[in-house]
């Protein structure tokens, strides 16, 4: 169900407990304060953002500012890593295709860290919050400390990004597939398809250019204790990673206007085809028209005129001189056809 046009709000938590990671459901806010004061790390997933009455309430309970919560409550927002004070908020989005490969889909995805605390936000989540992560959380026994909250962000943000690598490789699977059609049949729906992969690069690019300098941003603040080593670590090849996918969008937005491009040199191949038969017709029937002129004048001392056979004497000059025009034309190769592929 969804109320106001957003998903309604559904919570679990992953609570980190000496004997391994355990995900409870849960319904209301009374439910969390027995497990905040175990004092165990918690993972907090709200899953849906319409009812946003009852998420603060959960927040609230769990003691987290309420100046952090516009960036992740409100939709849409532009991409974006901080790290303010005792917290770090990164606002990202899944974005997928729909059943139409043209068509691409957003959703925000906010993750809040803070001491001891974790928190997912999932505009439209698709069943389980985070299925890989959490399946691979239950498998686990014991050694809390491998399981520190930093390492989850971290995780949970290249999971993320990382998908979005196959988008662009189905990109470009489609770009490549219509230069080669913009080539072979020029039609004016390629170029508006090659239009629309070029809206959702510009798409995906939005998302992961903020990140290029808020990354290192976070990276170079001085006093960071929410994030230790193995997630600095995990940082700095994250950034590594948003550069990859920036030069990976701008190559196939190059590729975009190379289709374009491909379009209209095809198109105006087609034209100078058509100009050239044109040309060939218009250069055989001129001396044609010529000498049928000559024999329309009907001067009176005409002598081919009275000739018995001058009709088809006149229409056997035509074909001689067609036939010599077309051959000549022939062996300069005017009549082959420089659109054909080869």
């Amino acid at each position: 169900m969804s109320r106001g046009g957003r998903h309604r709000s559904c919570f679990s938590a992953v609570l980190f407990e000496p004997d391994g990671p355990r995900l409870l459901p849960l319904t209301s806010p009374q439910e969390l304060e027995p497990l905040q004061q175990l004092g165990y790390p918690l993972w907090l997933r709200v899953m849906g953002l319409g009812d946003p009455l009852l998420v603060e309430a959960m927040l609230d309970s769990l003691q987290v500012p309420r100046m952090l919560l516009p960036p992740l409550l409100e939709v849409p927002q532009r991409s974006r890593v901080d790290g303010l004070g005792e917290a770090v908020i990164v606002v990202l989005h899944r974005l997928s295709f729909s059943r139409d490969p043209l068509h691409l889909l957003s959703a925000q995805v906010g993750l809040l860290l803070m001491p001891n605390l974790l928190v997912t936000f999932e505009e439209a989540p698709a069943g389980e919050s985070f299925p890989e992560l959490t399946a691979w959380l239950e498998s686990q026994v014991g050694a809390v400390e491998h399981h520190d909250l930093d390492d989850i962000l971290h995780f949970l943000v290249d999971e993320l990004l990382d998908a979005l690598f196959p988008m662009l490789e189905q990109i470009a699977n489609r770009l490549d597939d219509l230069e080669e059609a913009a080539l072979r049949d020029p039609k004016p729906k390629l170029l508006a398809r090659a239009f629309v992969h070029r809206s959702n690069l510009r798409t995906i690019r939005n998302q992961v250019w903020p990140l290029r300098h808020q990354i290192r941003a976070l990276l170079r603040q001085q006093g960071q204790q929410l994030l230790g080593p193995e997630a600095l670590g995990g940082f700095q090849e994250m950034a590594e990673l948003v550069e990859l996918l920036f030069e990976n969008c701008e190559l196939l937005r190059h590729q975009c206007d190379a289709i374009t491009q491909a379009y209209a040199a095809s198109v105006g191949n087609r034209m100078n085809q058509v100009m050239k038969t044109l040309t060939i017709l218009t250069s055989i029937f001129a001396p044609l028209t010529f000498i049928g002129g000559i024999y329309g004048m009907n001067f009176a001392n005409m002598p081919e005129l009275n000739w018995h056979y001058g009709y088809l004497y006149a229409l056997l000059l035509m074909a001689i001189v067609a036939l010599i025009q077309s051959y000549w034309l022939w062996r300069r190769g005017w009549f082959q056809d420089w659109t054909a592929p080869h």
